[in-house]
């Protein structure tokens, strides 16, 4: 594909399609070679950007809290794949624990833990959810539970998790397997550290010792691969970035340095850009290197804009989820989104089991441009039905063609998942 088909992204998404739809079998045979000799992650969700110019995976999260966005048929579908999960893991296991996130006030991420108990429960097995509860230890110390009402006013029962190794060390439950869907932001807690019972996603694959620039390194490994067999600019389907460490985000000297590697990535996008003559002007997310929920997360027009941040802004970039200080910054090429959703801009996120697309959602939102951050108060999320032809109208269609894509960089994003999480607990043995 030549550089000149790109100034228009229809005539650059029809090109895509018909070259990856040439090398189809190339591709699916690659894939299938790395997802077939390893063990994926048990879960995950994949953001992906289509800017129309070029796609690419932004966010790759190994806690997923969406269940709930995922539309009927998909969890149908999740049905099916987590038992096959969960069976290859445990072969004979019944018993599992959910550990969840201290969320008992975020009704949506109730339902979240309540559709995956559900999925759980429908694919065969017992289920149980718990919780650290450090901030409302009172639950520990009364019935050793408490009965949450969901956003959709269902009931949704979450265990204190000391209580639960009580009763396991007593001999009163078991418990096969624990599926975390809590991202051990703050660390891992003494008490998982005591538990004996396999656990998934790996403990180490939290975001106290995850990286996202390690992620990354191992996507854009991947990508280029993909490259090679479409013979296409790995550009097209990923992220430029560098990494900022120690970094005081209210030390001029340390945003002095945040601004000369913007400035460098900047040049380096702008490179591409008129390569692949793009009209556009490039821009950078400048985000925190591990976490989640879309904090510390800042869209950087210029490079000055990152010394010349007021006290409000910085302090914005200063902490992310549980008040953890941020100490290291990913600058990452921002990739605008061209789809809008009832107009609301908005853009994909997909769900997988062992690299299993399960569905997933468009995030959207009503008060952001195409360039800006989605994941923030004010989303709204629209539910993705991929399969028209298998399901019919369940929810919002996407052309095939381009889906097919998605699920190529959403599976090939659960693959690099898999190095990282091999790369975080060989750095713990």
């Amino acid at each position: 594909m030549s550089s000149k088909n790109l100034q228009s992204p229809d005539i650059f998404t029809s090109l895509l399609i018909e070259t990856i739809n040439n090398k189809q079998r190339d591709i699916l045979s690659w894939l299938d070679g790395y997802e077939k000799t390893t063990e994926l992650p048990i879960y995950s969700s994949v953001d992906i950007r289509d800017a129309g110019f070029k796609m690419a995976v932004v966010d790759t999260n190994l806690f997923p809290a969406g269940f709930n966005n995922i539309c009927e048929h998909g969890l149908e579908d999740s049905v099916h794949f987590m038992r096959e999960a969960i069976r290859s893991r445990v072969e004979n296991g019944r018993n599992i624990l959910i550990i969840a996130e201290e969320h008992t006030r975020n009704t949506w991420y109730l339902e979240n833990i309540r559709i995956l108990q559900q999925i759980i429960e429908r694919a065969g097995f017992n289920v149980k959810v718990a919780t650290f509860l450090t901030t409302q230890p009172n639950f520990c110390q009364d019935a050793g539970y408490m009965d949450f009402q969901t956003a959709t006013d269902q009931a949704v029962r979450v265990h204190c998790f000391n209580r639960i190794l009580s009763a396991i060390d007593a001999g009163d439950e078991t418990f096969d397997l624990i599926i975390m869907n809590n991202d051990l932001t703050t660390g891992i807690p003494d008490i998982l550290k005591q538990s004996n019972i396999p656990i998934y996603p790996s403990v180490q694959a939290g975001w106290h010792s995850r990286q996202k620039s390690h992620h990354f390194e191992h996507t854009q490994e991947l990508i280029n691969e993909f490259a090679q067999i479409v013979g296409i600019d790995e550009w097209l389907f990923s992220t430029q970035f560098s990494l900022a460490k120690d970094v005081d985000i209210n030390e001029e000297k340390d945003r002095a340095r945040l601004m000369d590697s913007a400035s460098e990535l900047f040049e380096n996008i702008r490179q591409k850009y008129q390569e692949h003559q793009v009209g556009s002007k490039p821009y950078i997310v400048l985000k925190s290197d591990s976490g989640t929920y879309g904090m510390g997360v800042m869209m950087i027009e210029d490079s000055t804009d990152i010394f010349t941040l007021n006290r409000k802004r910085r302090n914005k970039m200063y902490k992310g989820k549980g008040s953890q200080v941020i100490r290291r910054y990913l600058l990452q090429e921002g990739v605008p989104t061209r789809y809008q959703i009832d107009q609301q801009v908005s853009e994909a996120c997909i769900y997988q089991i062992e690299n299993n697309l399960v569905g997933g959602f468009y995030r959207s939102h009503s008060a952001k441009s195409e360039r800006d951050n989605l994941n923030t108060k004010g989303m709204d999320f629209k539910k993705m039905c991929p399969h028209l032809r298998k399901y019919g109208d369940c929810g919002v269609h996407h052309d095939i063609n381009i889906f097919d894509i998605y699920r190529i960089l959403a599976r090939i994003a659960g693959i690099a998942a898999h190095r990282e999480i091999i790369q975080l607990e060989a750095n713990q043995s």
